[in-house]
């Protein structure tokens, strides 16, 4: 038996919903927490299945971990032990590998299984590996694991061939303890790395430049406790505003930074969605008139989230002529294309772009959330969709949606469970 979603479209959606705390950013501040030797307590903490996988690893590596309320997490690694990662919970997210440059970092040695997640086609952690070899690691690969080793890490400048937020983040983490200064150019800006820097400036780093293509990391000999916020989801947010872009008569998108949805903002205004944006907030109307086709670029931010194309996709398809998505990122991300045509869409995909005819009925149907944010745009698309559809593989989207069943209940869609 598989639990499925189910979602009778064709209800207005109104109302206001609440944000959670950034999925991309808990998923490395996690596994950061253990680089510390006193207790964090984290707030903001997203109730999504890759966050139960990551307090297995911590618990599997000794590490206290205690719920305390409904988003809040304390993590207390003091009386961790470095063991190797080789259970199953690490096959079960990508972001696993954030413990590679945390443990490197503080103990000199990790091993860890490949790591899991979404397939989006080739995801080589090259970037990573180079920057833990140019900090004094080895890097060996046995038997399904990856082996780090480092008597010393030293500080040194690393170029980042591609602005990899995941080479970054774990480049990062590794730099906090080894002697001296690491210079990282090219690196990623976005604001999950931000949230990650200031959290291990709490609990003692010295990192200066997050947000910029130039991160500096000086060493320090300890790391300790403290107290941190997450910042909101952007892909979260992005997708309901899409939601209420497709079907919502008047609501309202809060906990929000809206400057990390500008690229997505502007899409949506030159295609004529009729919006209110506020210091926190994003208000959508009923949309006067037809919606207009556009062309829509994913890139590293500030510009066009790749995780954001796919819903955006699914409200494509509503606007008159043809729209076009072209995908920097990850070329193979298309597998929502198919379950789109199996609710009617009209879309010619030639990688790396897909071209979207509109405007089209889209009808309920039985389709499969091949990944993440493919559930996310087959949800849109069903809010939109006549009749019933049956969502397929629903684990995909409780990875990185928090309490989507409630949230969207709350704002009039009527959706529901099934065991089939």
């Amino acid at each position: 038996m598989e639990e499925v979603i189910k979602i009778e479209g064709g209800h207005r959606l109104s109302g206001t919903v609440r944000i959670s705390g950034s999925k991309n950013a808990t998923v490395a501040l996690i596994p950061a927490c253990v680089l510390g030797n006193k207790p964090i307590t984290m707030y903001g903490i997203p109730n999504i299945s890759d966050v139960e996988s990551l307090i297995v690893l911590l618990k599997e590596l000794g590490v206290s971990v205690e719920n305390k309320g409904d988003d809040t997490l304390y993590i207390d690694p003091s009386n961790m032990k470095n063991i190797p990662m080789v259970s199953a919970a690490v096959q079960k997210l990508r972001a696993s590998y954030y413990f590679m440059g945390a443990l490197l970092g503080k103990y000199g040695h990790a091993e860890i299984k490949m790591p899991g997640g979404c397939y989006l086609g080739p995801r080589p952690i090259d970037l990573h590996l180079k920057g833990f070899e140019a900090l004094g690691a080895t890097v060996n690969y046995e038997n399904g694991c990856y082996v780090l080793d480092a008597k010393e890490l030293r500080g040194t400048n690393i170029f980042l061939d591609i602005s990899s937020v995941g080479a970054t983040i774990n480049i990062m983490m590794a730099a906090v303890y080894a002697k001296g200064r690491t210079i990282i150019e090219n690196a990623a800006r976005e604001p999950e790395i931000i949230d990650i820097a200031t959290l291990l400036n709490k609990m003692g780093a010295k990192i200066r430049g997050m947000g910029t293509s130039t991160i500096r990391i000086d060493g320090v000999e300890e790391l300790g406790g403290c107290f941190h916020e997450i910042i909101p989801d952007r892909i979260e947010a992005a997708t309901y505003v899409l939601m209420a872009a497709a079907m919502a008569d008047d609501m309202t998108i809060e906990n929000i930074i809206p400057t990390h949805l500008d690229a997505i903002l502007i899409k949506l205004d030159q295609i004529g969605i009729n919006m209110e944006v506020g210091s926190d907030f994003v208000r959508i109307f009923k949309s006067e008139g037809p919606l207009k086709p556009t062309e829509i670029l994913t890139k590293p931010y500030p510009g066009f989230a790749t995780d954001v194309q796919q819903p955006f996709t699914a409200l494509l398809t509503q606007c008159n002529g043809v729209s076009t998505v072209t995908e920097t990122i990850y070329k193979e991300r298309f597998k929502h294309c198919d379950e789109l045509k199996r609710m009617g869409a009209n879309i010619d995909v030639h990688q790396p772009s897909a071209f979207i005819q509109g405007k089209t009925d889209l009808h309920g149907a039985k389709v499969t959330a091949t990944d993440l944010r493919c559930g996310a745009g087959l949800v849109v698309a069903a809010l939109m969709a006549e009749g019933v559809t049956e969502i397929h593989d629903i684990y995909h989207i409780e990875r990185g949606y928090d309490n989507l069943d409630g949230k969207l209940a709350s704002l009039g869609a009527k959706m529901w469970r099934e065991k089939v």
